[in-house]
């Protein structure tokens, strides 16, 4: 296959994906088509490495996330991160109910081994993935070695249209009370946000505009992402954190001391870019996932994630009750451990955008919706699931 007949492909997937995405209001997410579209492309004509036959290798999709991660920090503020501390609770309740689910009645199904190696995978991303299945491999469990990759792959399909649903019943709550006066503080971060955005980064008000091209943006971005792996990097003996949760940090730190200006990634003409490689990247994970493999471990597969999805609804529901967070937002914070970013941040724009056409009413209920989204994967996904993994590999 050619690279651009390859590229045609998989963005004709993502096209798809975003058509039934609009055409059902969002009631089928655009990750759950386009995951589908892949699985079938994968098991009839696609080559496995069409991906990358398109030109997009892993390293450029980890370029791509560096720069995606440190931008989302734009959109928070330090202050936007110590509100969020209620976010914070829900996500680790959800993860705690998904293990309290899995190590009691997920061991007497289908057995102690299964799932320790389930659990990181299905509270986390590749890495957790990739640690708990080198290490099932190591200790000769080949099957569980597989069914670690293929919860990674398929967890999303739970969590997508489960996100879409609480996620829309949350906006319709929302719209309801801004469009009755409430919400006065959402206005206010709006208005502060328009104002930050006039007014550009502070450390550069003396430079003129036109020397504030898009390869200088894309310079300091860089620059930030860069300074988010350098000290994790420098921290690897003493504590083990990863890049991308610092470059979420750092890109909260480098907007509030006015090196970079909200949303830098779209105000240089990169975030759909952006945006369509890291898409690209998850899903040629699913080139892991045969027909026959799916059929051997179907059984738990299907268990295992029915099993993590109540048991993280009991306890999110429970955090949310006591800290005063409604059930359905507490239930989606809970859920982005089943995909993280940046299906987080696409899943709730996509239910806001079919929820209104006003711009005033998005950005308010963006204001309310998205923040507690990107933190809540960031703490599930980046953070939590590798330091299980590293703890449940060495009950292998």
């Amino acid at each position: 296959m050619s690279q651009m007949l390859a590229l045609i492909c998989v963005i004709a997937i993502l096209l798809i994906g975003d058509f039934v995405a609009v055409r059902t209001k969002a009631w089928i997410p655009s990750m759950f088509v386009s995951g589908i579209l892949f699985l079938i492309g994968y098991w009839t004509f696609f080559p496995k490495e069409i991906i990358a036959t398109a030109g997009i290798p892993t390293v450029v999709a980890v370029m791509m996330m560096y720069l995606l991660i440190t931008n989302m920090g734009t959109l928070l503020s330090l202050q936007e991160l110590k509100n969020q501390w209620k976010t914070i609770v829900i996500a680790l309740s959800g993860i705690l109910g998904i293990v309290a689910a899995l190590m009691s009645i997920g061991t007497l199904i289908f057995g102690f081994k299964t799932m320790v190696v389930a659990i990181p995978p299905l509270v986390g991303g590749v890495v957790s993935a990739l640690i708990m299945s080198e290490g099932a491999k190591e200790a000769g469990l080949a099957s569980l070695s597989v069914f670690a990759i293929v919860i990674y792959v398929m967890q999303g399909f739970a969590g997508y249209p489960l996100t879409a649903l609480v996620l829309k019943k949350e906006g319709r709550r929302l719209l309801k009370e801004y469009r009755e006066g409430g919400l006065r503080t959402a206005e206010a971060e709006i208005a502060s946000t328009v104002e930050t955005e006039t007014l550009g980064p502070k450390l550069f008000k003396h430079l003129p505009e036109k020397y504030n091209t898009d390869f200088f943006k894309f310079f300091r971005l860089a620059l930030v992402g860069f300074a988010a792996y350098q000290v994790s990097t420098w921290l690897a003996p003493v504590v083990s954190i990863s890049p991308f949760v610092l470059c979420l940090l750092f890109g909260v730190i480098a907007t509030s001391a006015g090196f970079l200006e909200k949303q830098v990634l779209q105000k240089a003409n990169g975030f759909g870019m952006a945006i369509l490689v890291l898409m690209l990247f998850i899903f040629d994970g699913l080139k892991q996932a045969t027909p026959a493999m799916l059929l051997d471990i179907l059984f738990p597969l299907i268990g295992t994630i029915v099993l993590g999805v109540i048991g993280m609804y009991i306890f999110s529901l429970i955090a949310g009750k006591i800290l005063k967070v409604s059930k359905e937002m507490a239930f989606a914070v809970s859920l982005t451990a089943l995909y993280g970013f940046p299906a987080d941040y696409i899943i709730t724009n996509e239910v806001i955008k079919s929820l209104t056409e006003d711009e005033k009413e998005r950005e308010a209920l963006l204001s309310r919706m998205l923040p507690p989204m990107l933190v809540g994967g960031f703490i599930t996904v980046t953070i939590v699931s590798v330091i299980l993994a590293g703890i449940f590999v060495q009950f292998l």
